[in-house]
C-alpha cells in the first residue's frame, strides 16, 4: 500500500460533498462518500467504501451535533476496521466547545468530554475558529492527539476590505477581540471592541466603550452568530452613535430561529459568512485553510 494517496471521506450531505470535492481536488486526494440509511426507529446504518487506504481524513461539520456525533464516531470505528491507520477529522464547525468549566455544581463540562471522545476516535482534529476561552490550545481539548485550530478571520478581513474599503472592524464583545485584531491586521483596517453584559441566552446589553464609529462604515466581526442578540445590540449601539452603515461578517453562520431577522431589524445592511456552516450568507471559502493544514495533519 506504499504510495497510495490519502482519501477524503464525506457524508452524503450536499454542502459537505461540494466542499469535499473542492478540498480533495486541491490536495490531489481521492474522494469517497459515507452512505447513510435511517431506520424508522431513528438508528442509522452507515456504509463506507469496501477498501480504504492507510491514511484517511473525514470531513464533517458538527452543527446540529447530537445526531452527527454518533454517526461520526461510528464511521471512525468502521474506518479503523477497514485498515485505516492514520485518521484525521476536518471539522469546519466544532460543537460543544463553549462549556469549558462547571459554573454550577453538577454541570457537565461538555468541552472536556466531547474532546475526549474525538481524541479516542481520531489521530488529529482540524477545525475553524473554535469557541475557546480559558485554554490556550486545541491540543488541551484532545488528550494525546494533535489539534489544529485554524482561523477564518484573515480571510473575512480581506473580504471586508474589498467590499467596504476603509471600514472600521468592530468586535461585538471582548471575546471577539482577537478575531477582529487578526482580521484587521490581515486587511489593514482599523478596529475596536465593544463591551457586553449577558443577562440570559437571548438577553444582552452592548456598549461601544468609546469606539470611534461616528461617520464610519462599521463591520461587526465575530466567530459565531447563534441567536444574533449580541450582533443586534452592537449594531443598534453603533447606529445610535452615528455609524454611517453596519454590516456583519462571521465565521460560523448558525443563525438559530429568528436570529437573522432580528439582526436585520437592528439595521444591519449586509451579512457575510464563511462556508463552514451552510447558510445563504456564505461568501468566503474555508477550503484553502483546510487544504493547507490537512497535509501536515496526516504526517
Amino acid at each position: 500500500m506504499t504510495g497510495v494517496r490519502p482519501v477524503l471521506l464525506v457524508f452524503d450531505d450536499a454542502h459537505e460533498r461540494a466542499m469535499g470535492e473542492a478540498l480533495a481536488g486541491t490536495l490531489g486526494w481521492g474522494l469517497d462518500v459515507v452512505q447513510r440509511h435511517r431506520f424508522p426507529d431513528g438508528e442509522t446504518r452507515l456504509t463506507l467504501p469496501a477498501r480504504l487506504p492507510p491514511s484517511v481524513a473525514m470531513l464533517r461539520g458538527l452543527q446540529d451535533p447530537n445526531a452527527k456525533l454518533t454517526e461520526l464516531l461510528l464511521a471512525a470505528g468502521g474506518a479503523r476496521e477497514l485498515g485505516t491507520r492514520r485518521l484525521a477529522l476536518a471539522c469546519p464547525y466544532l460543537a460543544y466547545m463553549r462549556q469549558d468549566k462547571a459554573f454550577h455544581p453538577g454541570e457537565v463540562v461538555s468541552q472536556r468530554h466531547v474532546g475526549a471522545l474525538l481524541a479516542q476516535a481520531f489521530d488529529a482534529v482540524l477545525t475553524v475558529d473554535p469557541h475557546l476561552h480559558r485554554i490556550a490550545s486545541l491540543d488541551e481539548v484532545l488528550p494525546g492527539r494533535r489539534g489544529f485550530a485554524l482561523s477564518a478571520a484573515p480571510l473575512l478581513g480581506r473580504f471586508v476590505a474589498e467590499r467596504a474599503p476603509g471600514a472600521l472592524l468592530l468586535a461585538p464583545d471582548e471575546e471577539a477581540g482577537r478575531w477582529v485584531r487578526a482580521a484587521a491586521g490581515a486587511a489593514g483596517l482599523d478596529h475596536a471592541v465593544c463591551l457586553k453584559e449577558r443577562r440570559g441566552d437571548r438577553e444582552v446589553e452592548v456598549a461601544l466603550h468609546g469606539a470611534p464609529v461616528r461617520g464610519r462604515a462599521v463591520v461587526l466581526l465575530d466567530d459565531v452568530a447563534s441567536t444574533g442578540r449580541t450582533l443586534a445590540g452592537a449594531a443598534q449601539a453603533a447606529l445610535a452613535a452615528g455609524a454611517s452603515s453596519v454590516d456583519v461578517a462571521v465565521t460560523h453562520a448558525l443563525f438559530v430561529g429568528d436570529a437573522l431577522a432580528h439582526v436585520r431589524s437592528a439595521g444591519v445592511r449586509h451579512v457575510w459568512s464563511s462556508d463552514s456552516v451552510p447558510h445563504a450568507s456564505n461568501c468566503v471559502s474555508i477550503v484553502p485553510l483546510l487544504a493547507e493544514a490537512l497535509g501536515p495533519s496526516m504526517g
